[in-house]
């Protein structure tokens, strides 16, 4: 009995109203996922292939698609070759932007089509920075050392002994680029890529330069200077123009990623371009108003603490944060939580001025004494402390 075909938009998992956009990209991930070569020997895999080949073979034909959403697979069943996967007529289906794709993926190729014996931009270099979070919130120049390459001026750059050129790559003939082909469920596919010879070059150098031995670069350790700009958070990265590796056949040189790692401050956490810290303040500041000394990055302010101010009060300092990176005159805030401290060393005097002092003001000390026993039930832990329900 011949198998049962699955809907075909249900193979690629996508809607019935899909584009030939959506329906590439869904046969190109199911294609990757289960192409014979990435999973050898695995029947399963290679059926799925095959499924998904199918569905794409008649979906990306505009003429297949409009006859399949008519009568389904009856469209085709005189194609079939008598059911199953393994006879369906592949022919008219154009696979080749998508294989193209899959075999310089797997083998190396990637998908680039042109030549890469052009002008090409050198590669960028990392590094990193560590600053402060004064620095970070107000800007800095740093200075890096780090090594970088230069053409080499003994050659100009062409990797050759002064006297002697490059030669061109006899294995790719001088394009950077080698053709191989390779058997796959549908025949053989044409593939290209860059030619290991001459690494897209173009060139090889027979006789090379004593000075670069035949890289066309000298290294050496310089220093950079490095502007952090105010406001930078951290991870953040400064790139410089043009500090990074040198380009390839006259391209311009890549550029210099510097990543900045901002130093944890012992009182201030930060938050987007506001600031947060906590300030102590006394007992009898808090009950009866007062000064408090605030810490900020702009340095010490005093802060008028009202009377009767509870522990975890929040208060805002205008424009005290971190300036933003579009205008540094635009800052964020500074959020200060006041937290009561409870005195915990206490003088005889200081004592008996308290308890007059909670006399006057509800005598709370003895307020758990005048509970009637009845309406309480002791309670010991452990430690052997009292404890009231």
């Amino acid at each position: 009995m011949a198998e049962q075909k699955r809907d075909y938009y249900e193979v690629l998992g996508v809607e019935k109203g899909a584009d030939d956009a959506a329906i590439k990209k869904a046969y190109r991930v199911l294609a990757k996922k289960y192409h014979p070569d990435m999973n050898p020997g695995d029947a399963e895999a290679e059926k799925k292939f095959k499924e998904a080949s199918e569905a794409y073979a008649i979906l990306s034909d505009p003429e297949k698609r409009r006859q399949y959403d008519q009568f389904g697979h009856a469209a085709f069943e005189g194609g079939a070759g008598g059911g199953g996967f393994g006879g369906f007529d592949f022919s008219g289906a154009d696979f080749s932007d998508i294989f193209g794709d899959i075999f310089g993926d797997f083998f190396g190729g990637g998908r680039s089509r042109r030549s890469n014996n052009g002008p090409m931009k050198g590669a960028n270099i990392r590094t990193s920075v560590r600053i402060s979070f004064e620095e970070a919130v107000f800007g800095v120049d740093k200075e890096i050392e780090l090594t970088l390459k230069d053409e080499c001026s003994h050659c100009h750059g062409s990797g050759a002994k002064p006297g002697t050129s490059p030669e061109t790559c006899q294995k790719c003939g001088g394009k950077g680029q080698v053709v191989f082909t390779q058997q796959s469920f549908f025949g053989t596919v044409r593939n290209v890529q860059t030619c290991p010879e001459c690494s897209g070059t173009g060139k090889v150098v027979k006789e090379k330069c004593d000075d670069c031995h035949g890289t066309g670069y000298i290294a050496s350790r310089k220093k950079i200077q490095v502007t952090i700009p105010a406001g930078i958070d951290n991870g953040q990265s400064v790139r410089i123009r043009d500090k990074g590796e040198p380009g390839v056949n006259g391209g311009p040189r890549g550029d210099l990623l510097v990543e900045v790692i901002v130093a944890r401050h012992p009182i201030f956490q930060r938050q987007d371009y506001n600031i947060y810290s906590t300030v102590p303040v006394s007992f009898a500041v808090a009950a009866l108003g007062g000064d408090v000394v605030v810490d900020t990055v702009d340095g010490k302010v005093l802060y008028e603490v009202k009377a009767g101010t509870q522990t975890d009060t929040k208060v805002r300092l205008k424009g005290k944060g971190v300036p933003s990176l579009r205008n540094k005159e635009v800052r964020g805030d500074h959020y200060v939580t006041l937290v009561v401290q409870t005195p915990d060393k206490l003088s005889g005097e200081a004592k008996d001025l308290l308890k007059q002092f909670d006399a006057l003001t509800g005598d709370s000390l003895n307020a758990a004494k005048n509970v009637k026993d009845s309406d309480t039930e002791p309670v010991k832990d452990t430690k052997k402390k009292k404890f009231w329900k």
